[in-house]
């Protein structure tokens, strides 16, 4: 090696300052190259815990996300609630419906307790108890969060099996009524 490096200096192909440039690149190669060549422990188990680290987060984020998104649905819920909220207009006739389980009753008129039969109005959960909203804004609220929704009866419509009731024209007596 030394005997090429002096027949280029004496050819003058090369200077002395290039000669020791180069035995420095690769010096500095060489060395570079013993620890690069091996992987160092170390190395590998602080990509590890880099890796395991970015994956943590990314998971975090994600719940973060979800907590946030379900939030959004929640708030959009209430005020759909809050804007289409009907009053409760409190009558004699009682309608009963579960709500977990639980069988809870509600005095109301008859205008409002046919509507809630016929599946017009539905029964929310809201922020101050119970409420009435129409048929298509439970709609809405059961596509986001069905959980609010209490009572949602289907509309009687022409393929109504009772529709020609032999018995339609009797009179119920009240206390068959649920």
């Amino acid at each position: 090696m030394a005997g090429l490096r002096d027949q280029l200096l004496k050819s003058g192909l090369v200077n002395e300052k290039q000669v020791k440039k180069a035995q420095k690149e690769k010096h500095k190669e060489q060395r570079g190259q013993g620890k690069a060549g091996v992987p160092d422990e170390e190395a590998l188990r602080r990509q590890r815990v880099q890796a395991e680290k970015l994956e943590r987060d990314r998971q975090l984020n994600q719940q973060r996300k979800e907590a946030a998104d379900r939030k959004a649905l929640g708030a959009q819920v209430r005020q759909l609630i809050e804007v289409h909220r009907q009053p409760i207009r409190e009558g004699e006739i009682p309608f009963s419906f579960t709500d977990d389980g639980k069988v809870k009753k509600l005095m109301l008129d008859t205008k409002t307790r046919d509507q809630l039969v016929r599946g017009q109005l539905a029964i929310v959960r809201g922020d101050q108890g119970y409420g009435f909203v129409p048929r298509e804004t439970a709609e809405k609220i059961l596509q986001r969060e069905a959980a609010y929704v209490i009572l949602l009866n289907e509309p009687a419509g022409q393929d109504d099996p009772f529709g020609d009731d032999p018995y339609a024209d009797y009179q119920v007596p009240d206390d068959l009524i649920w």
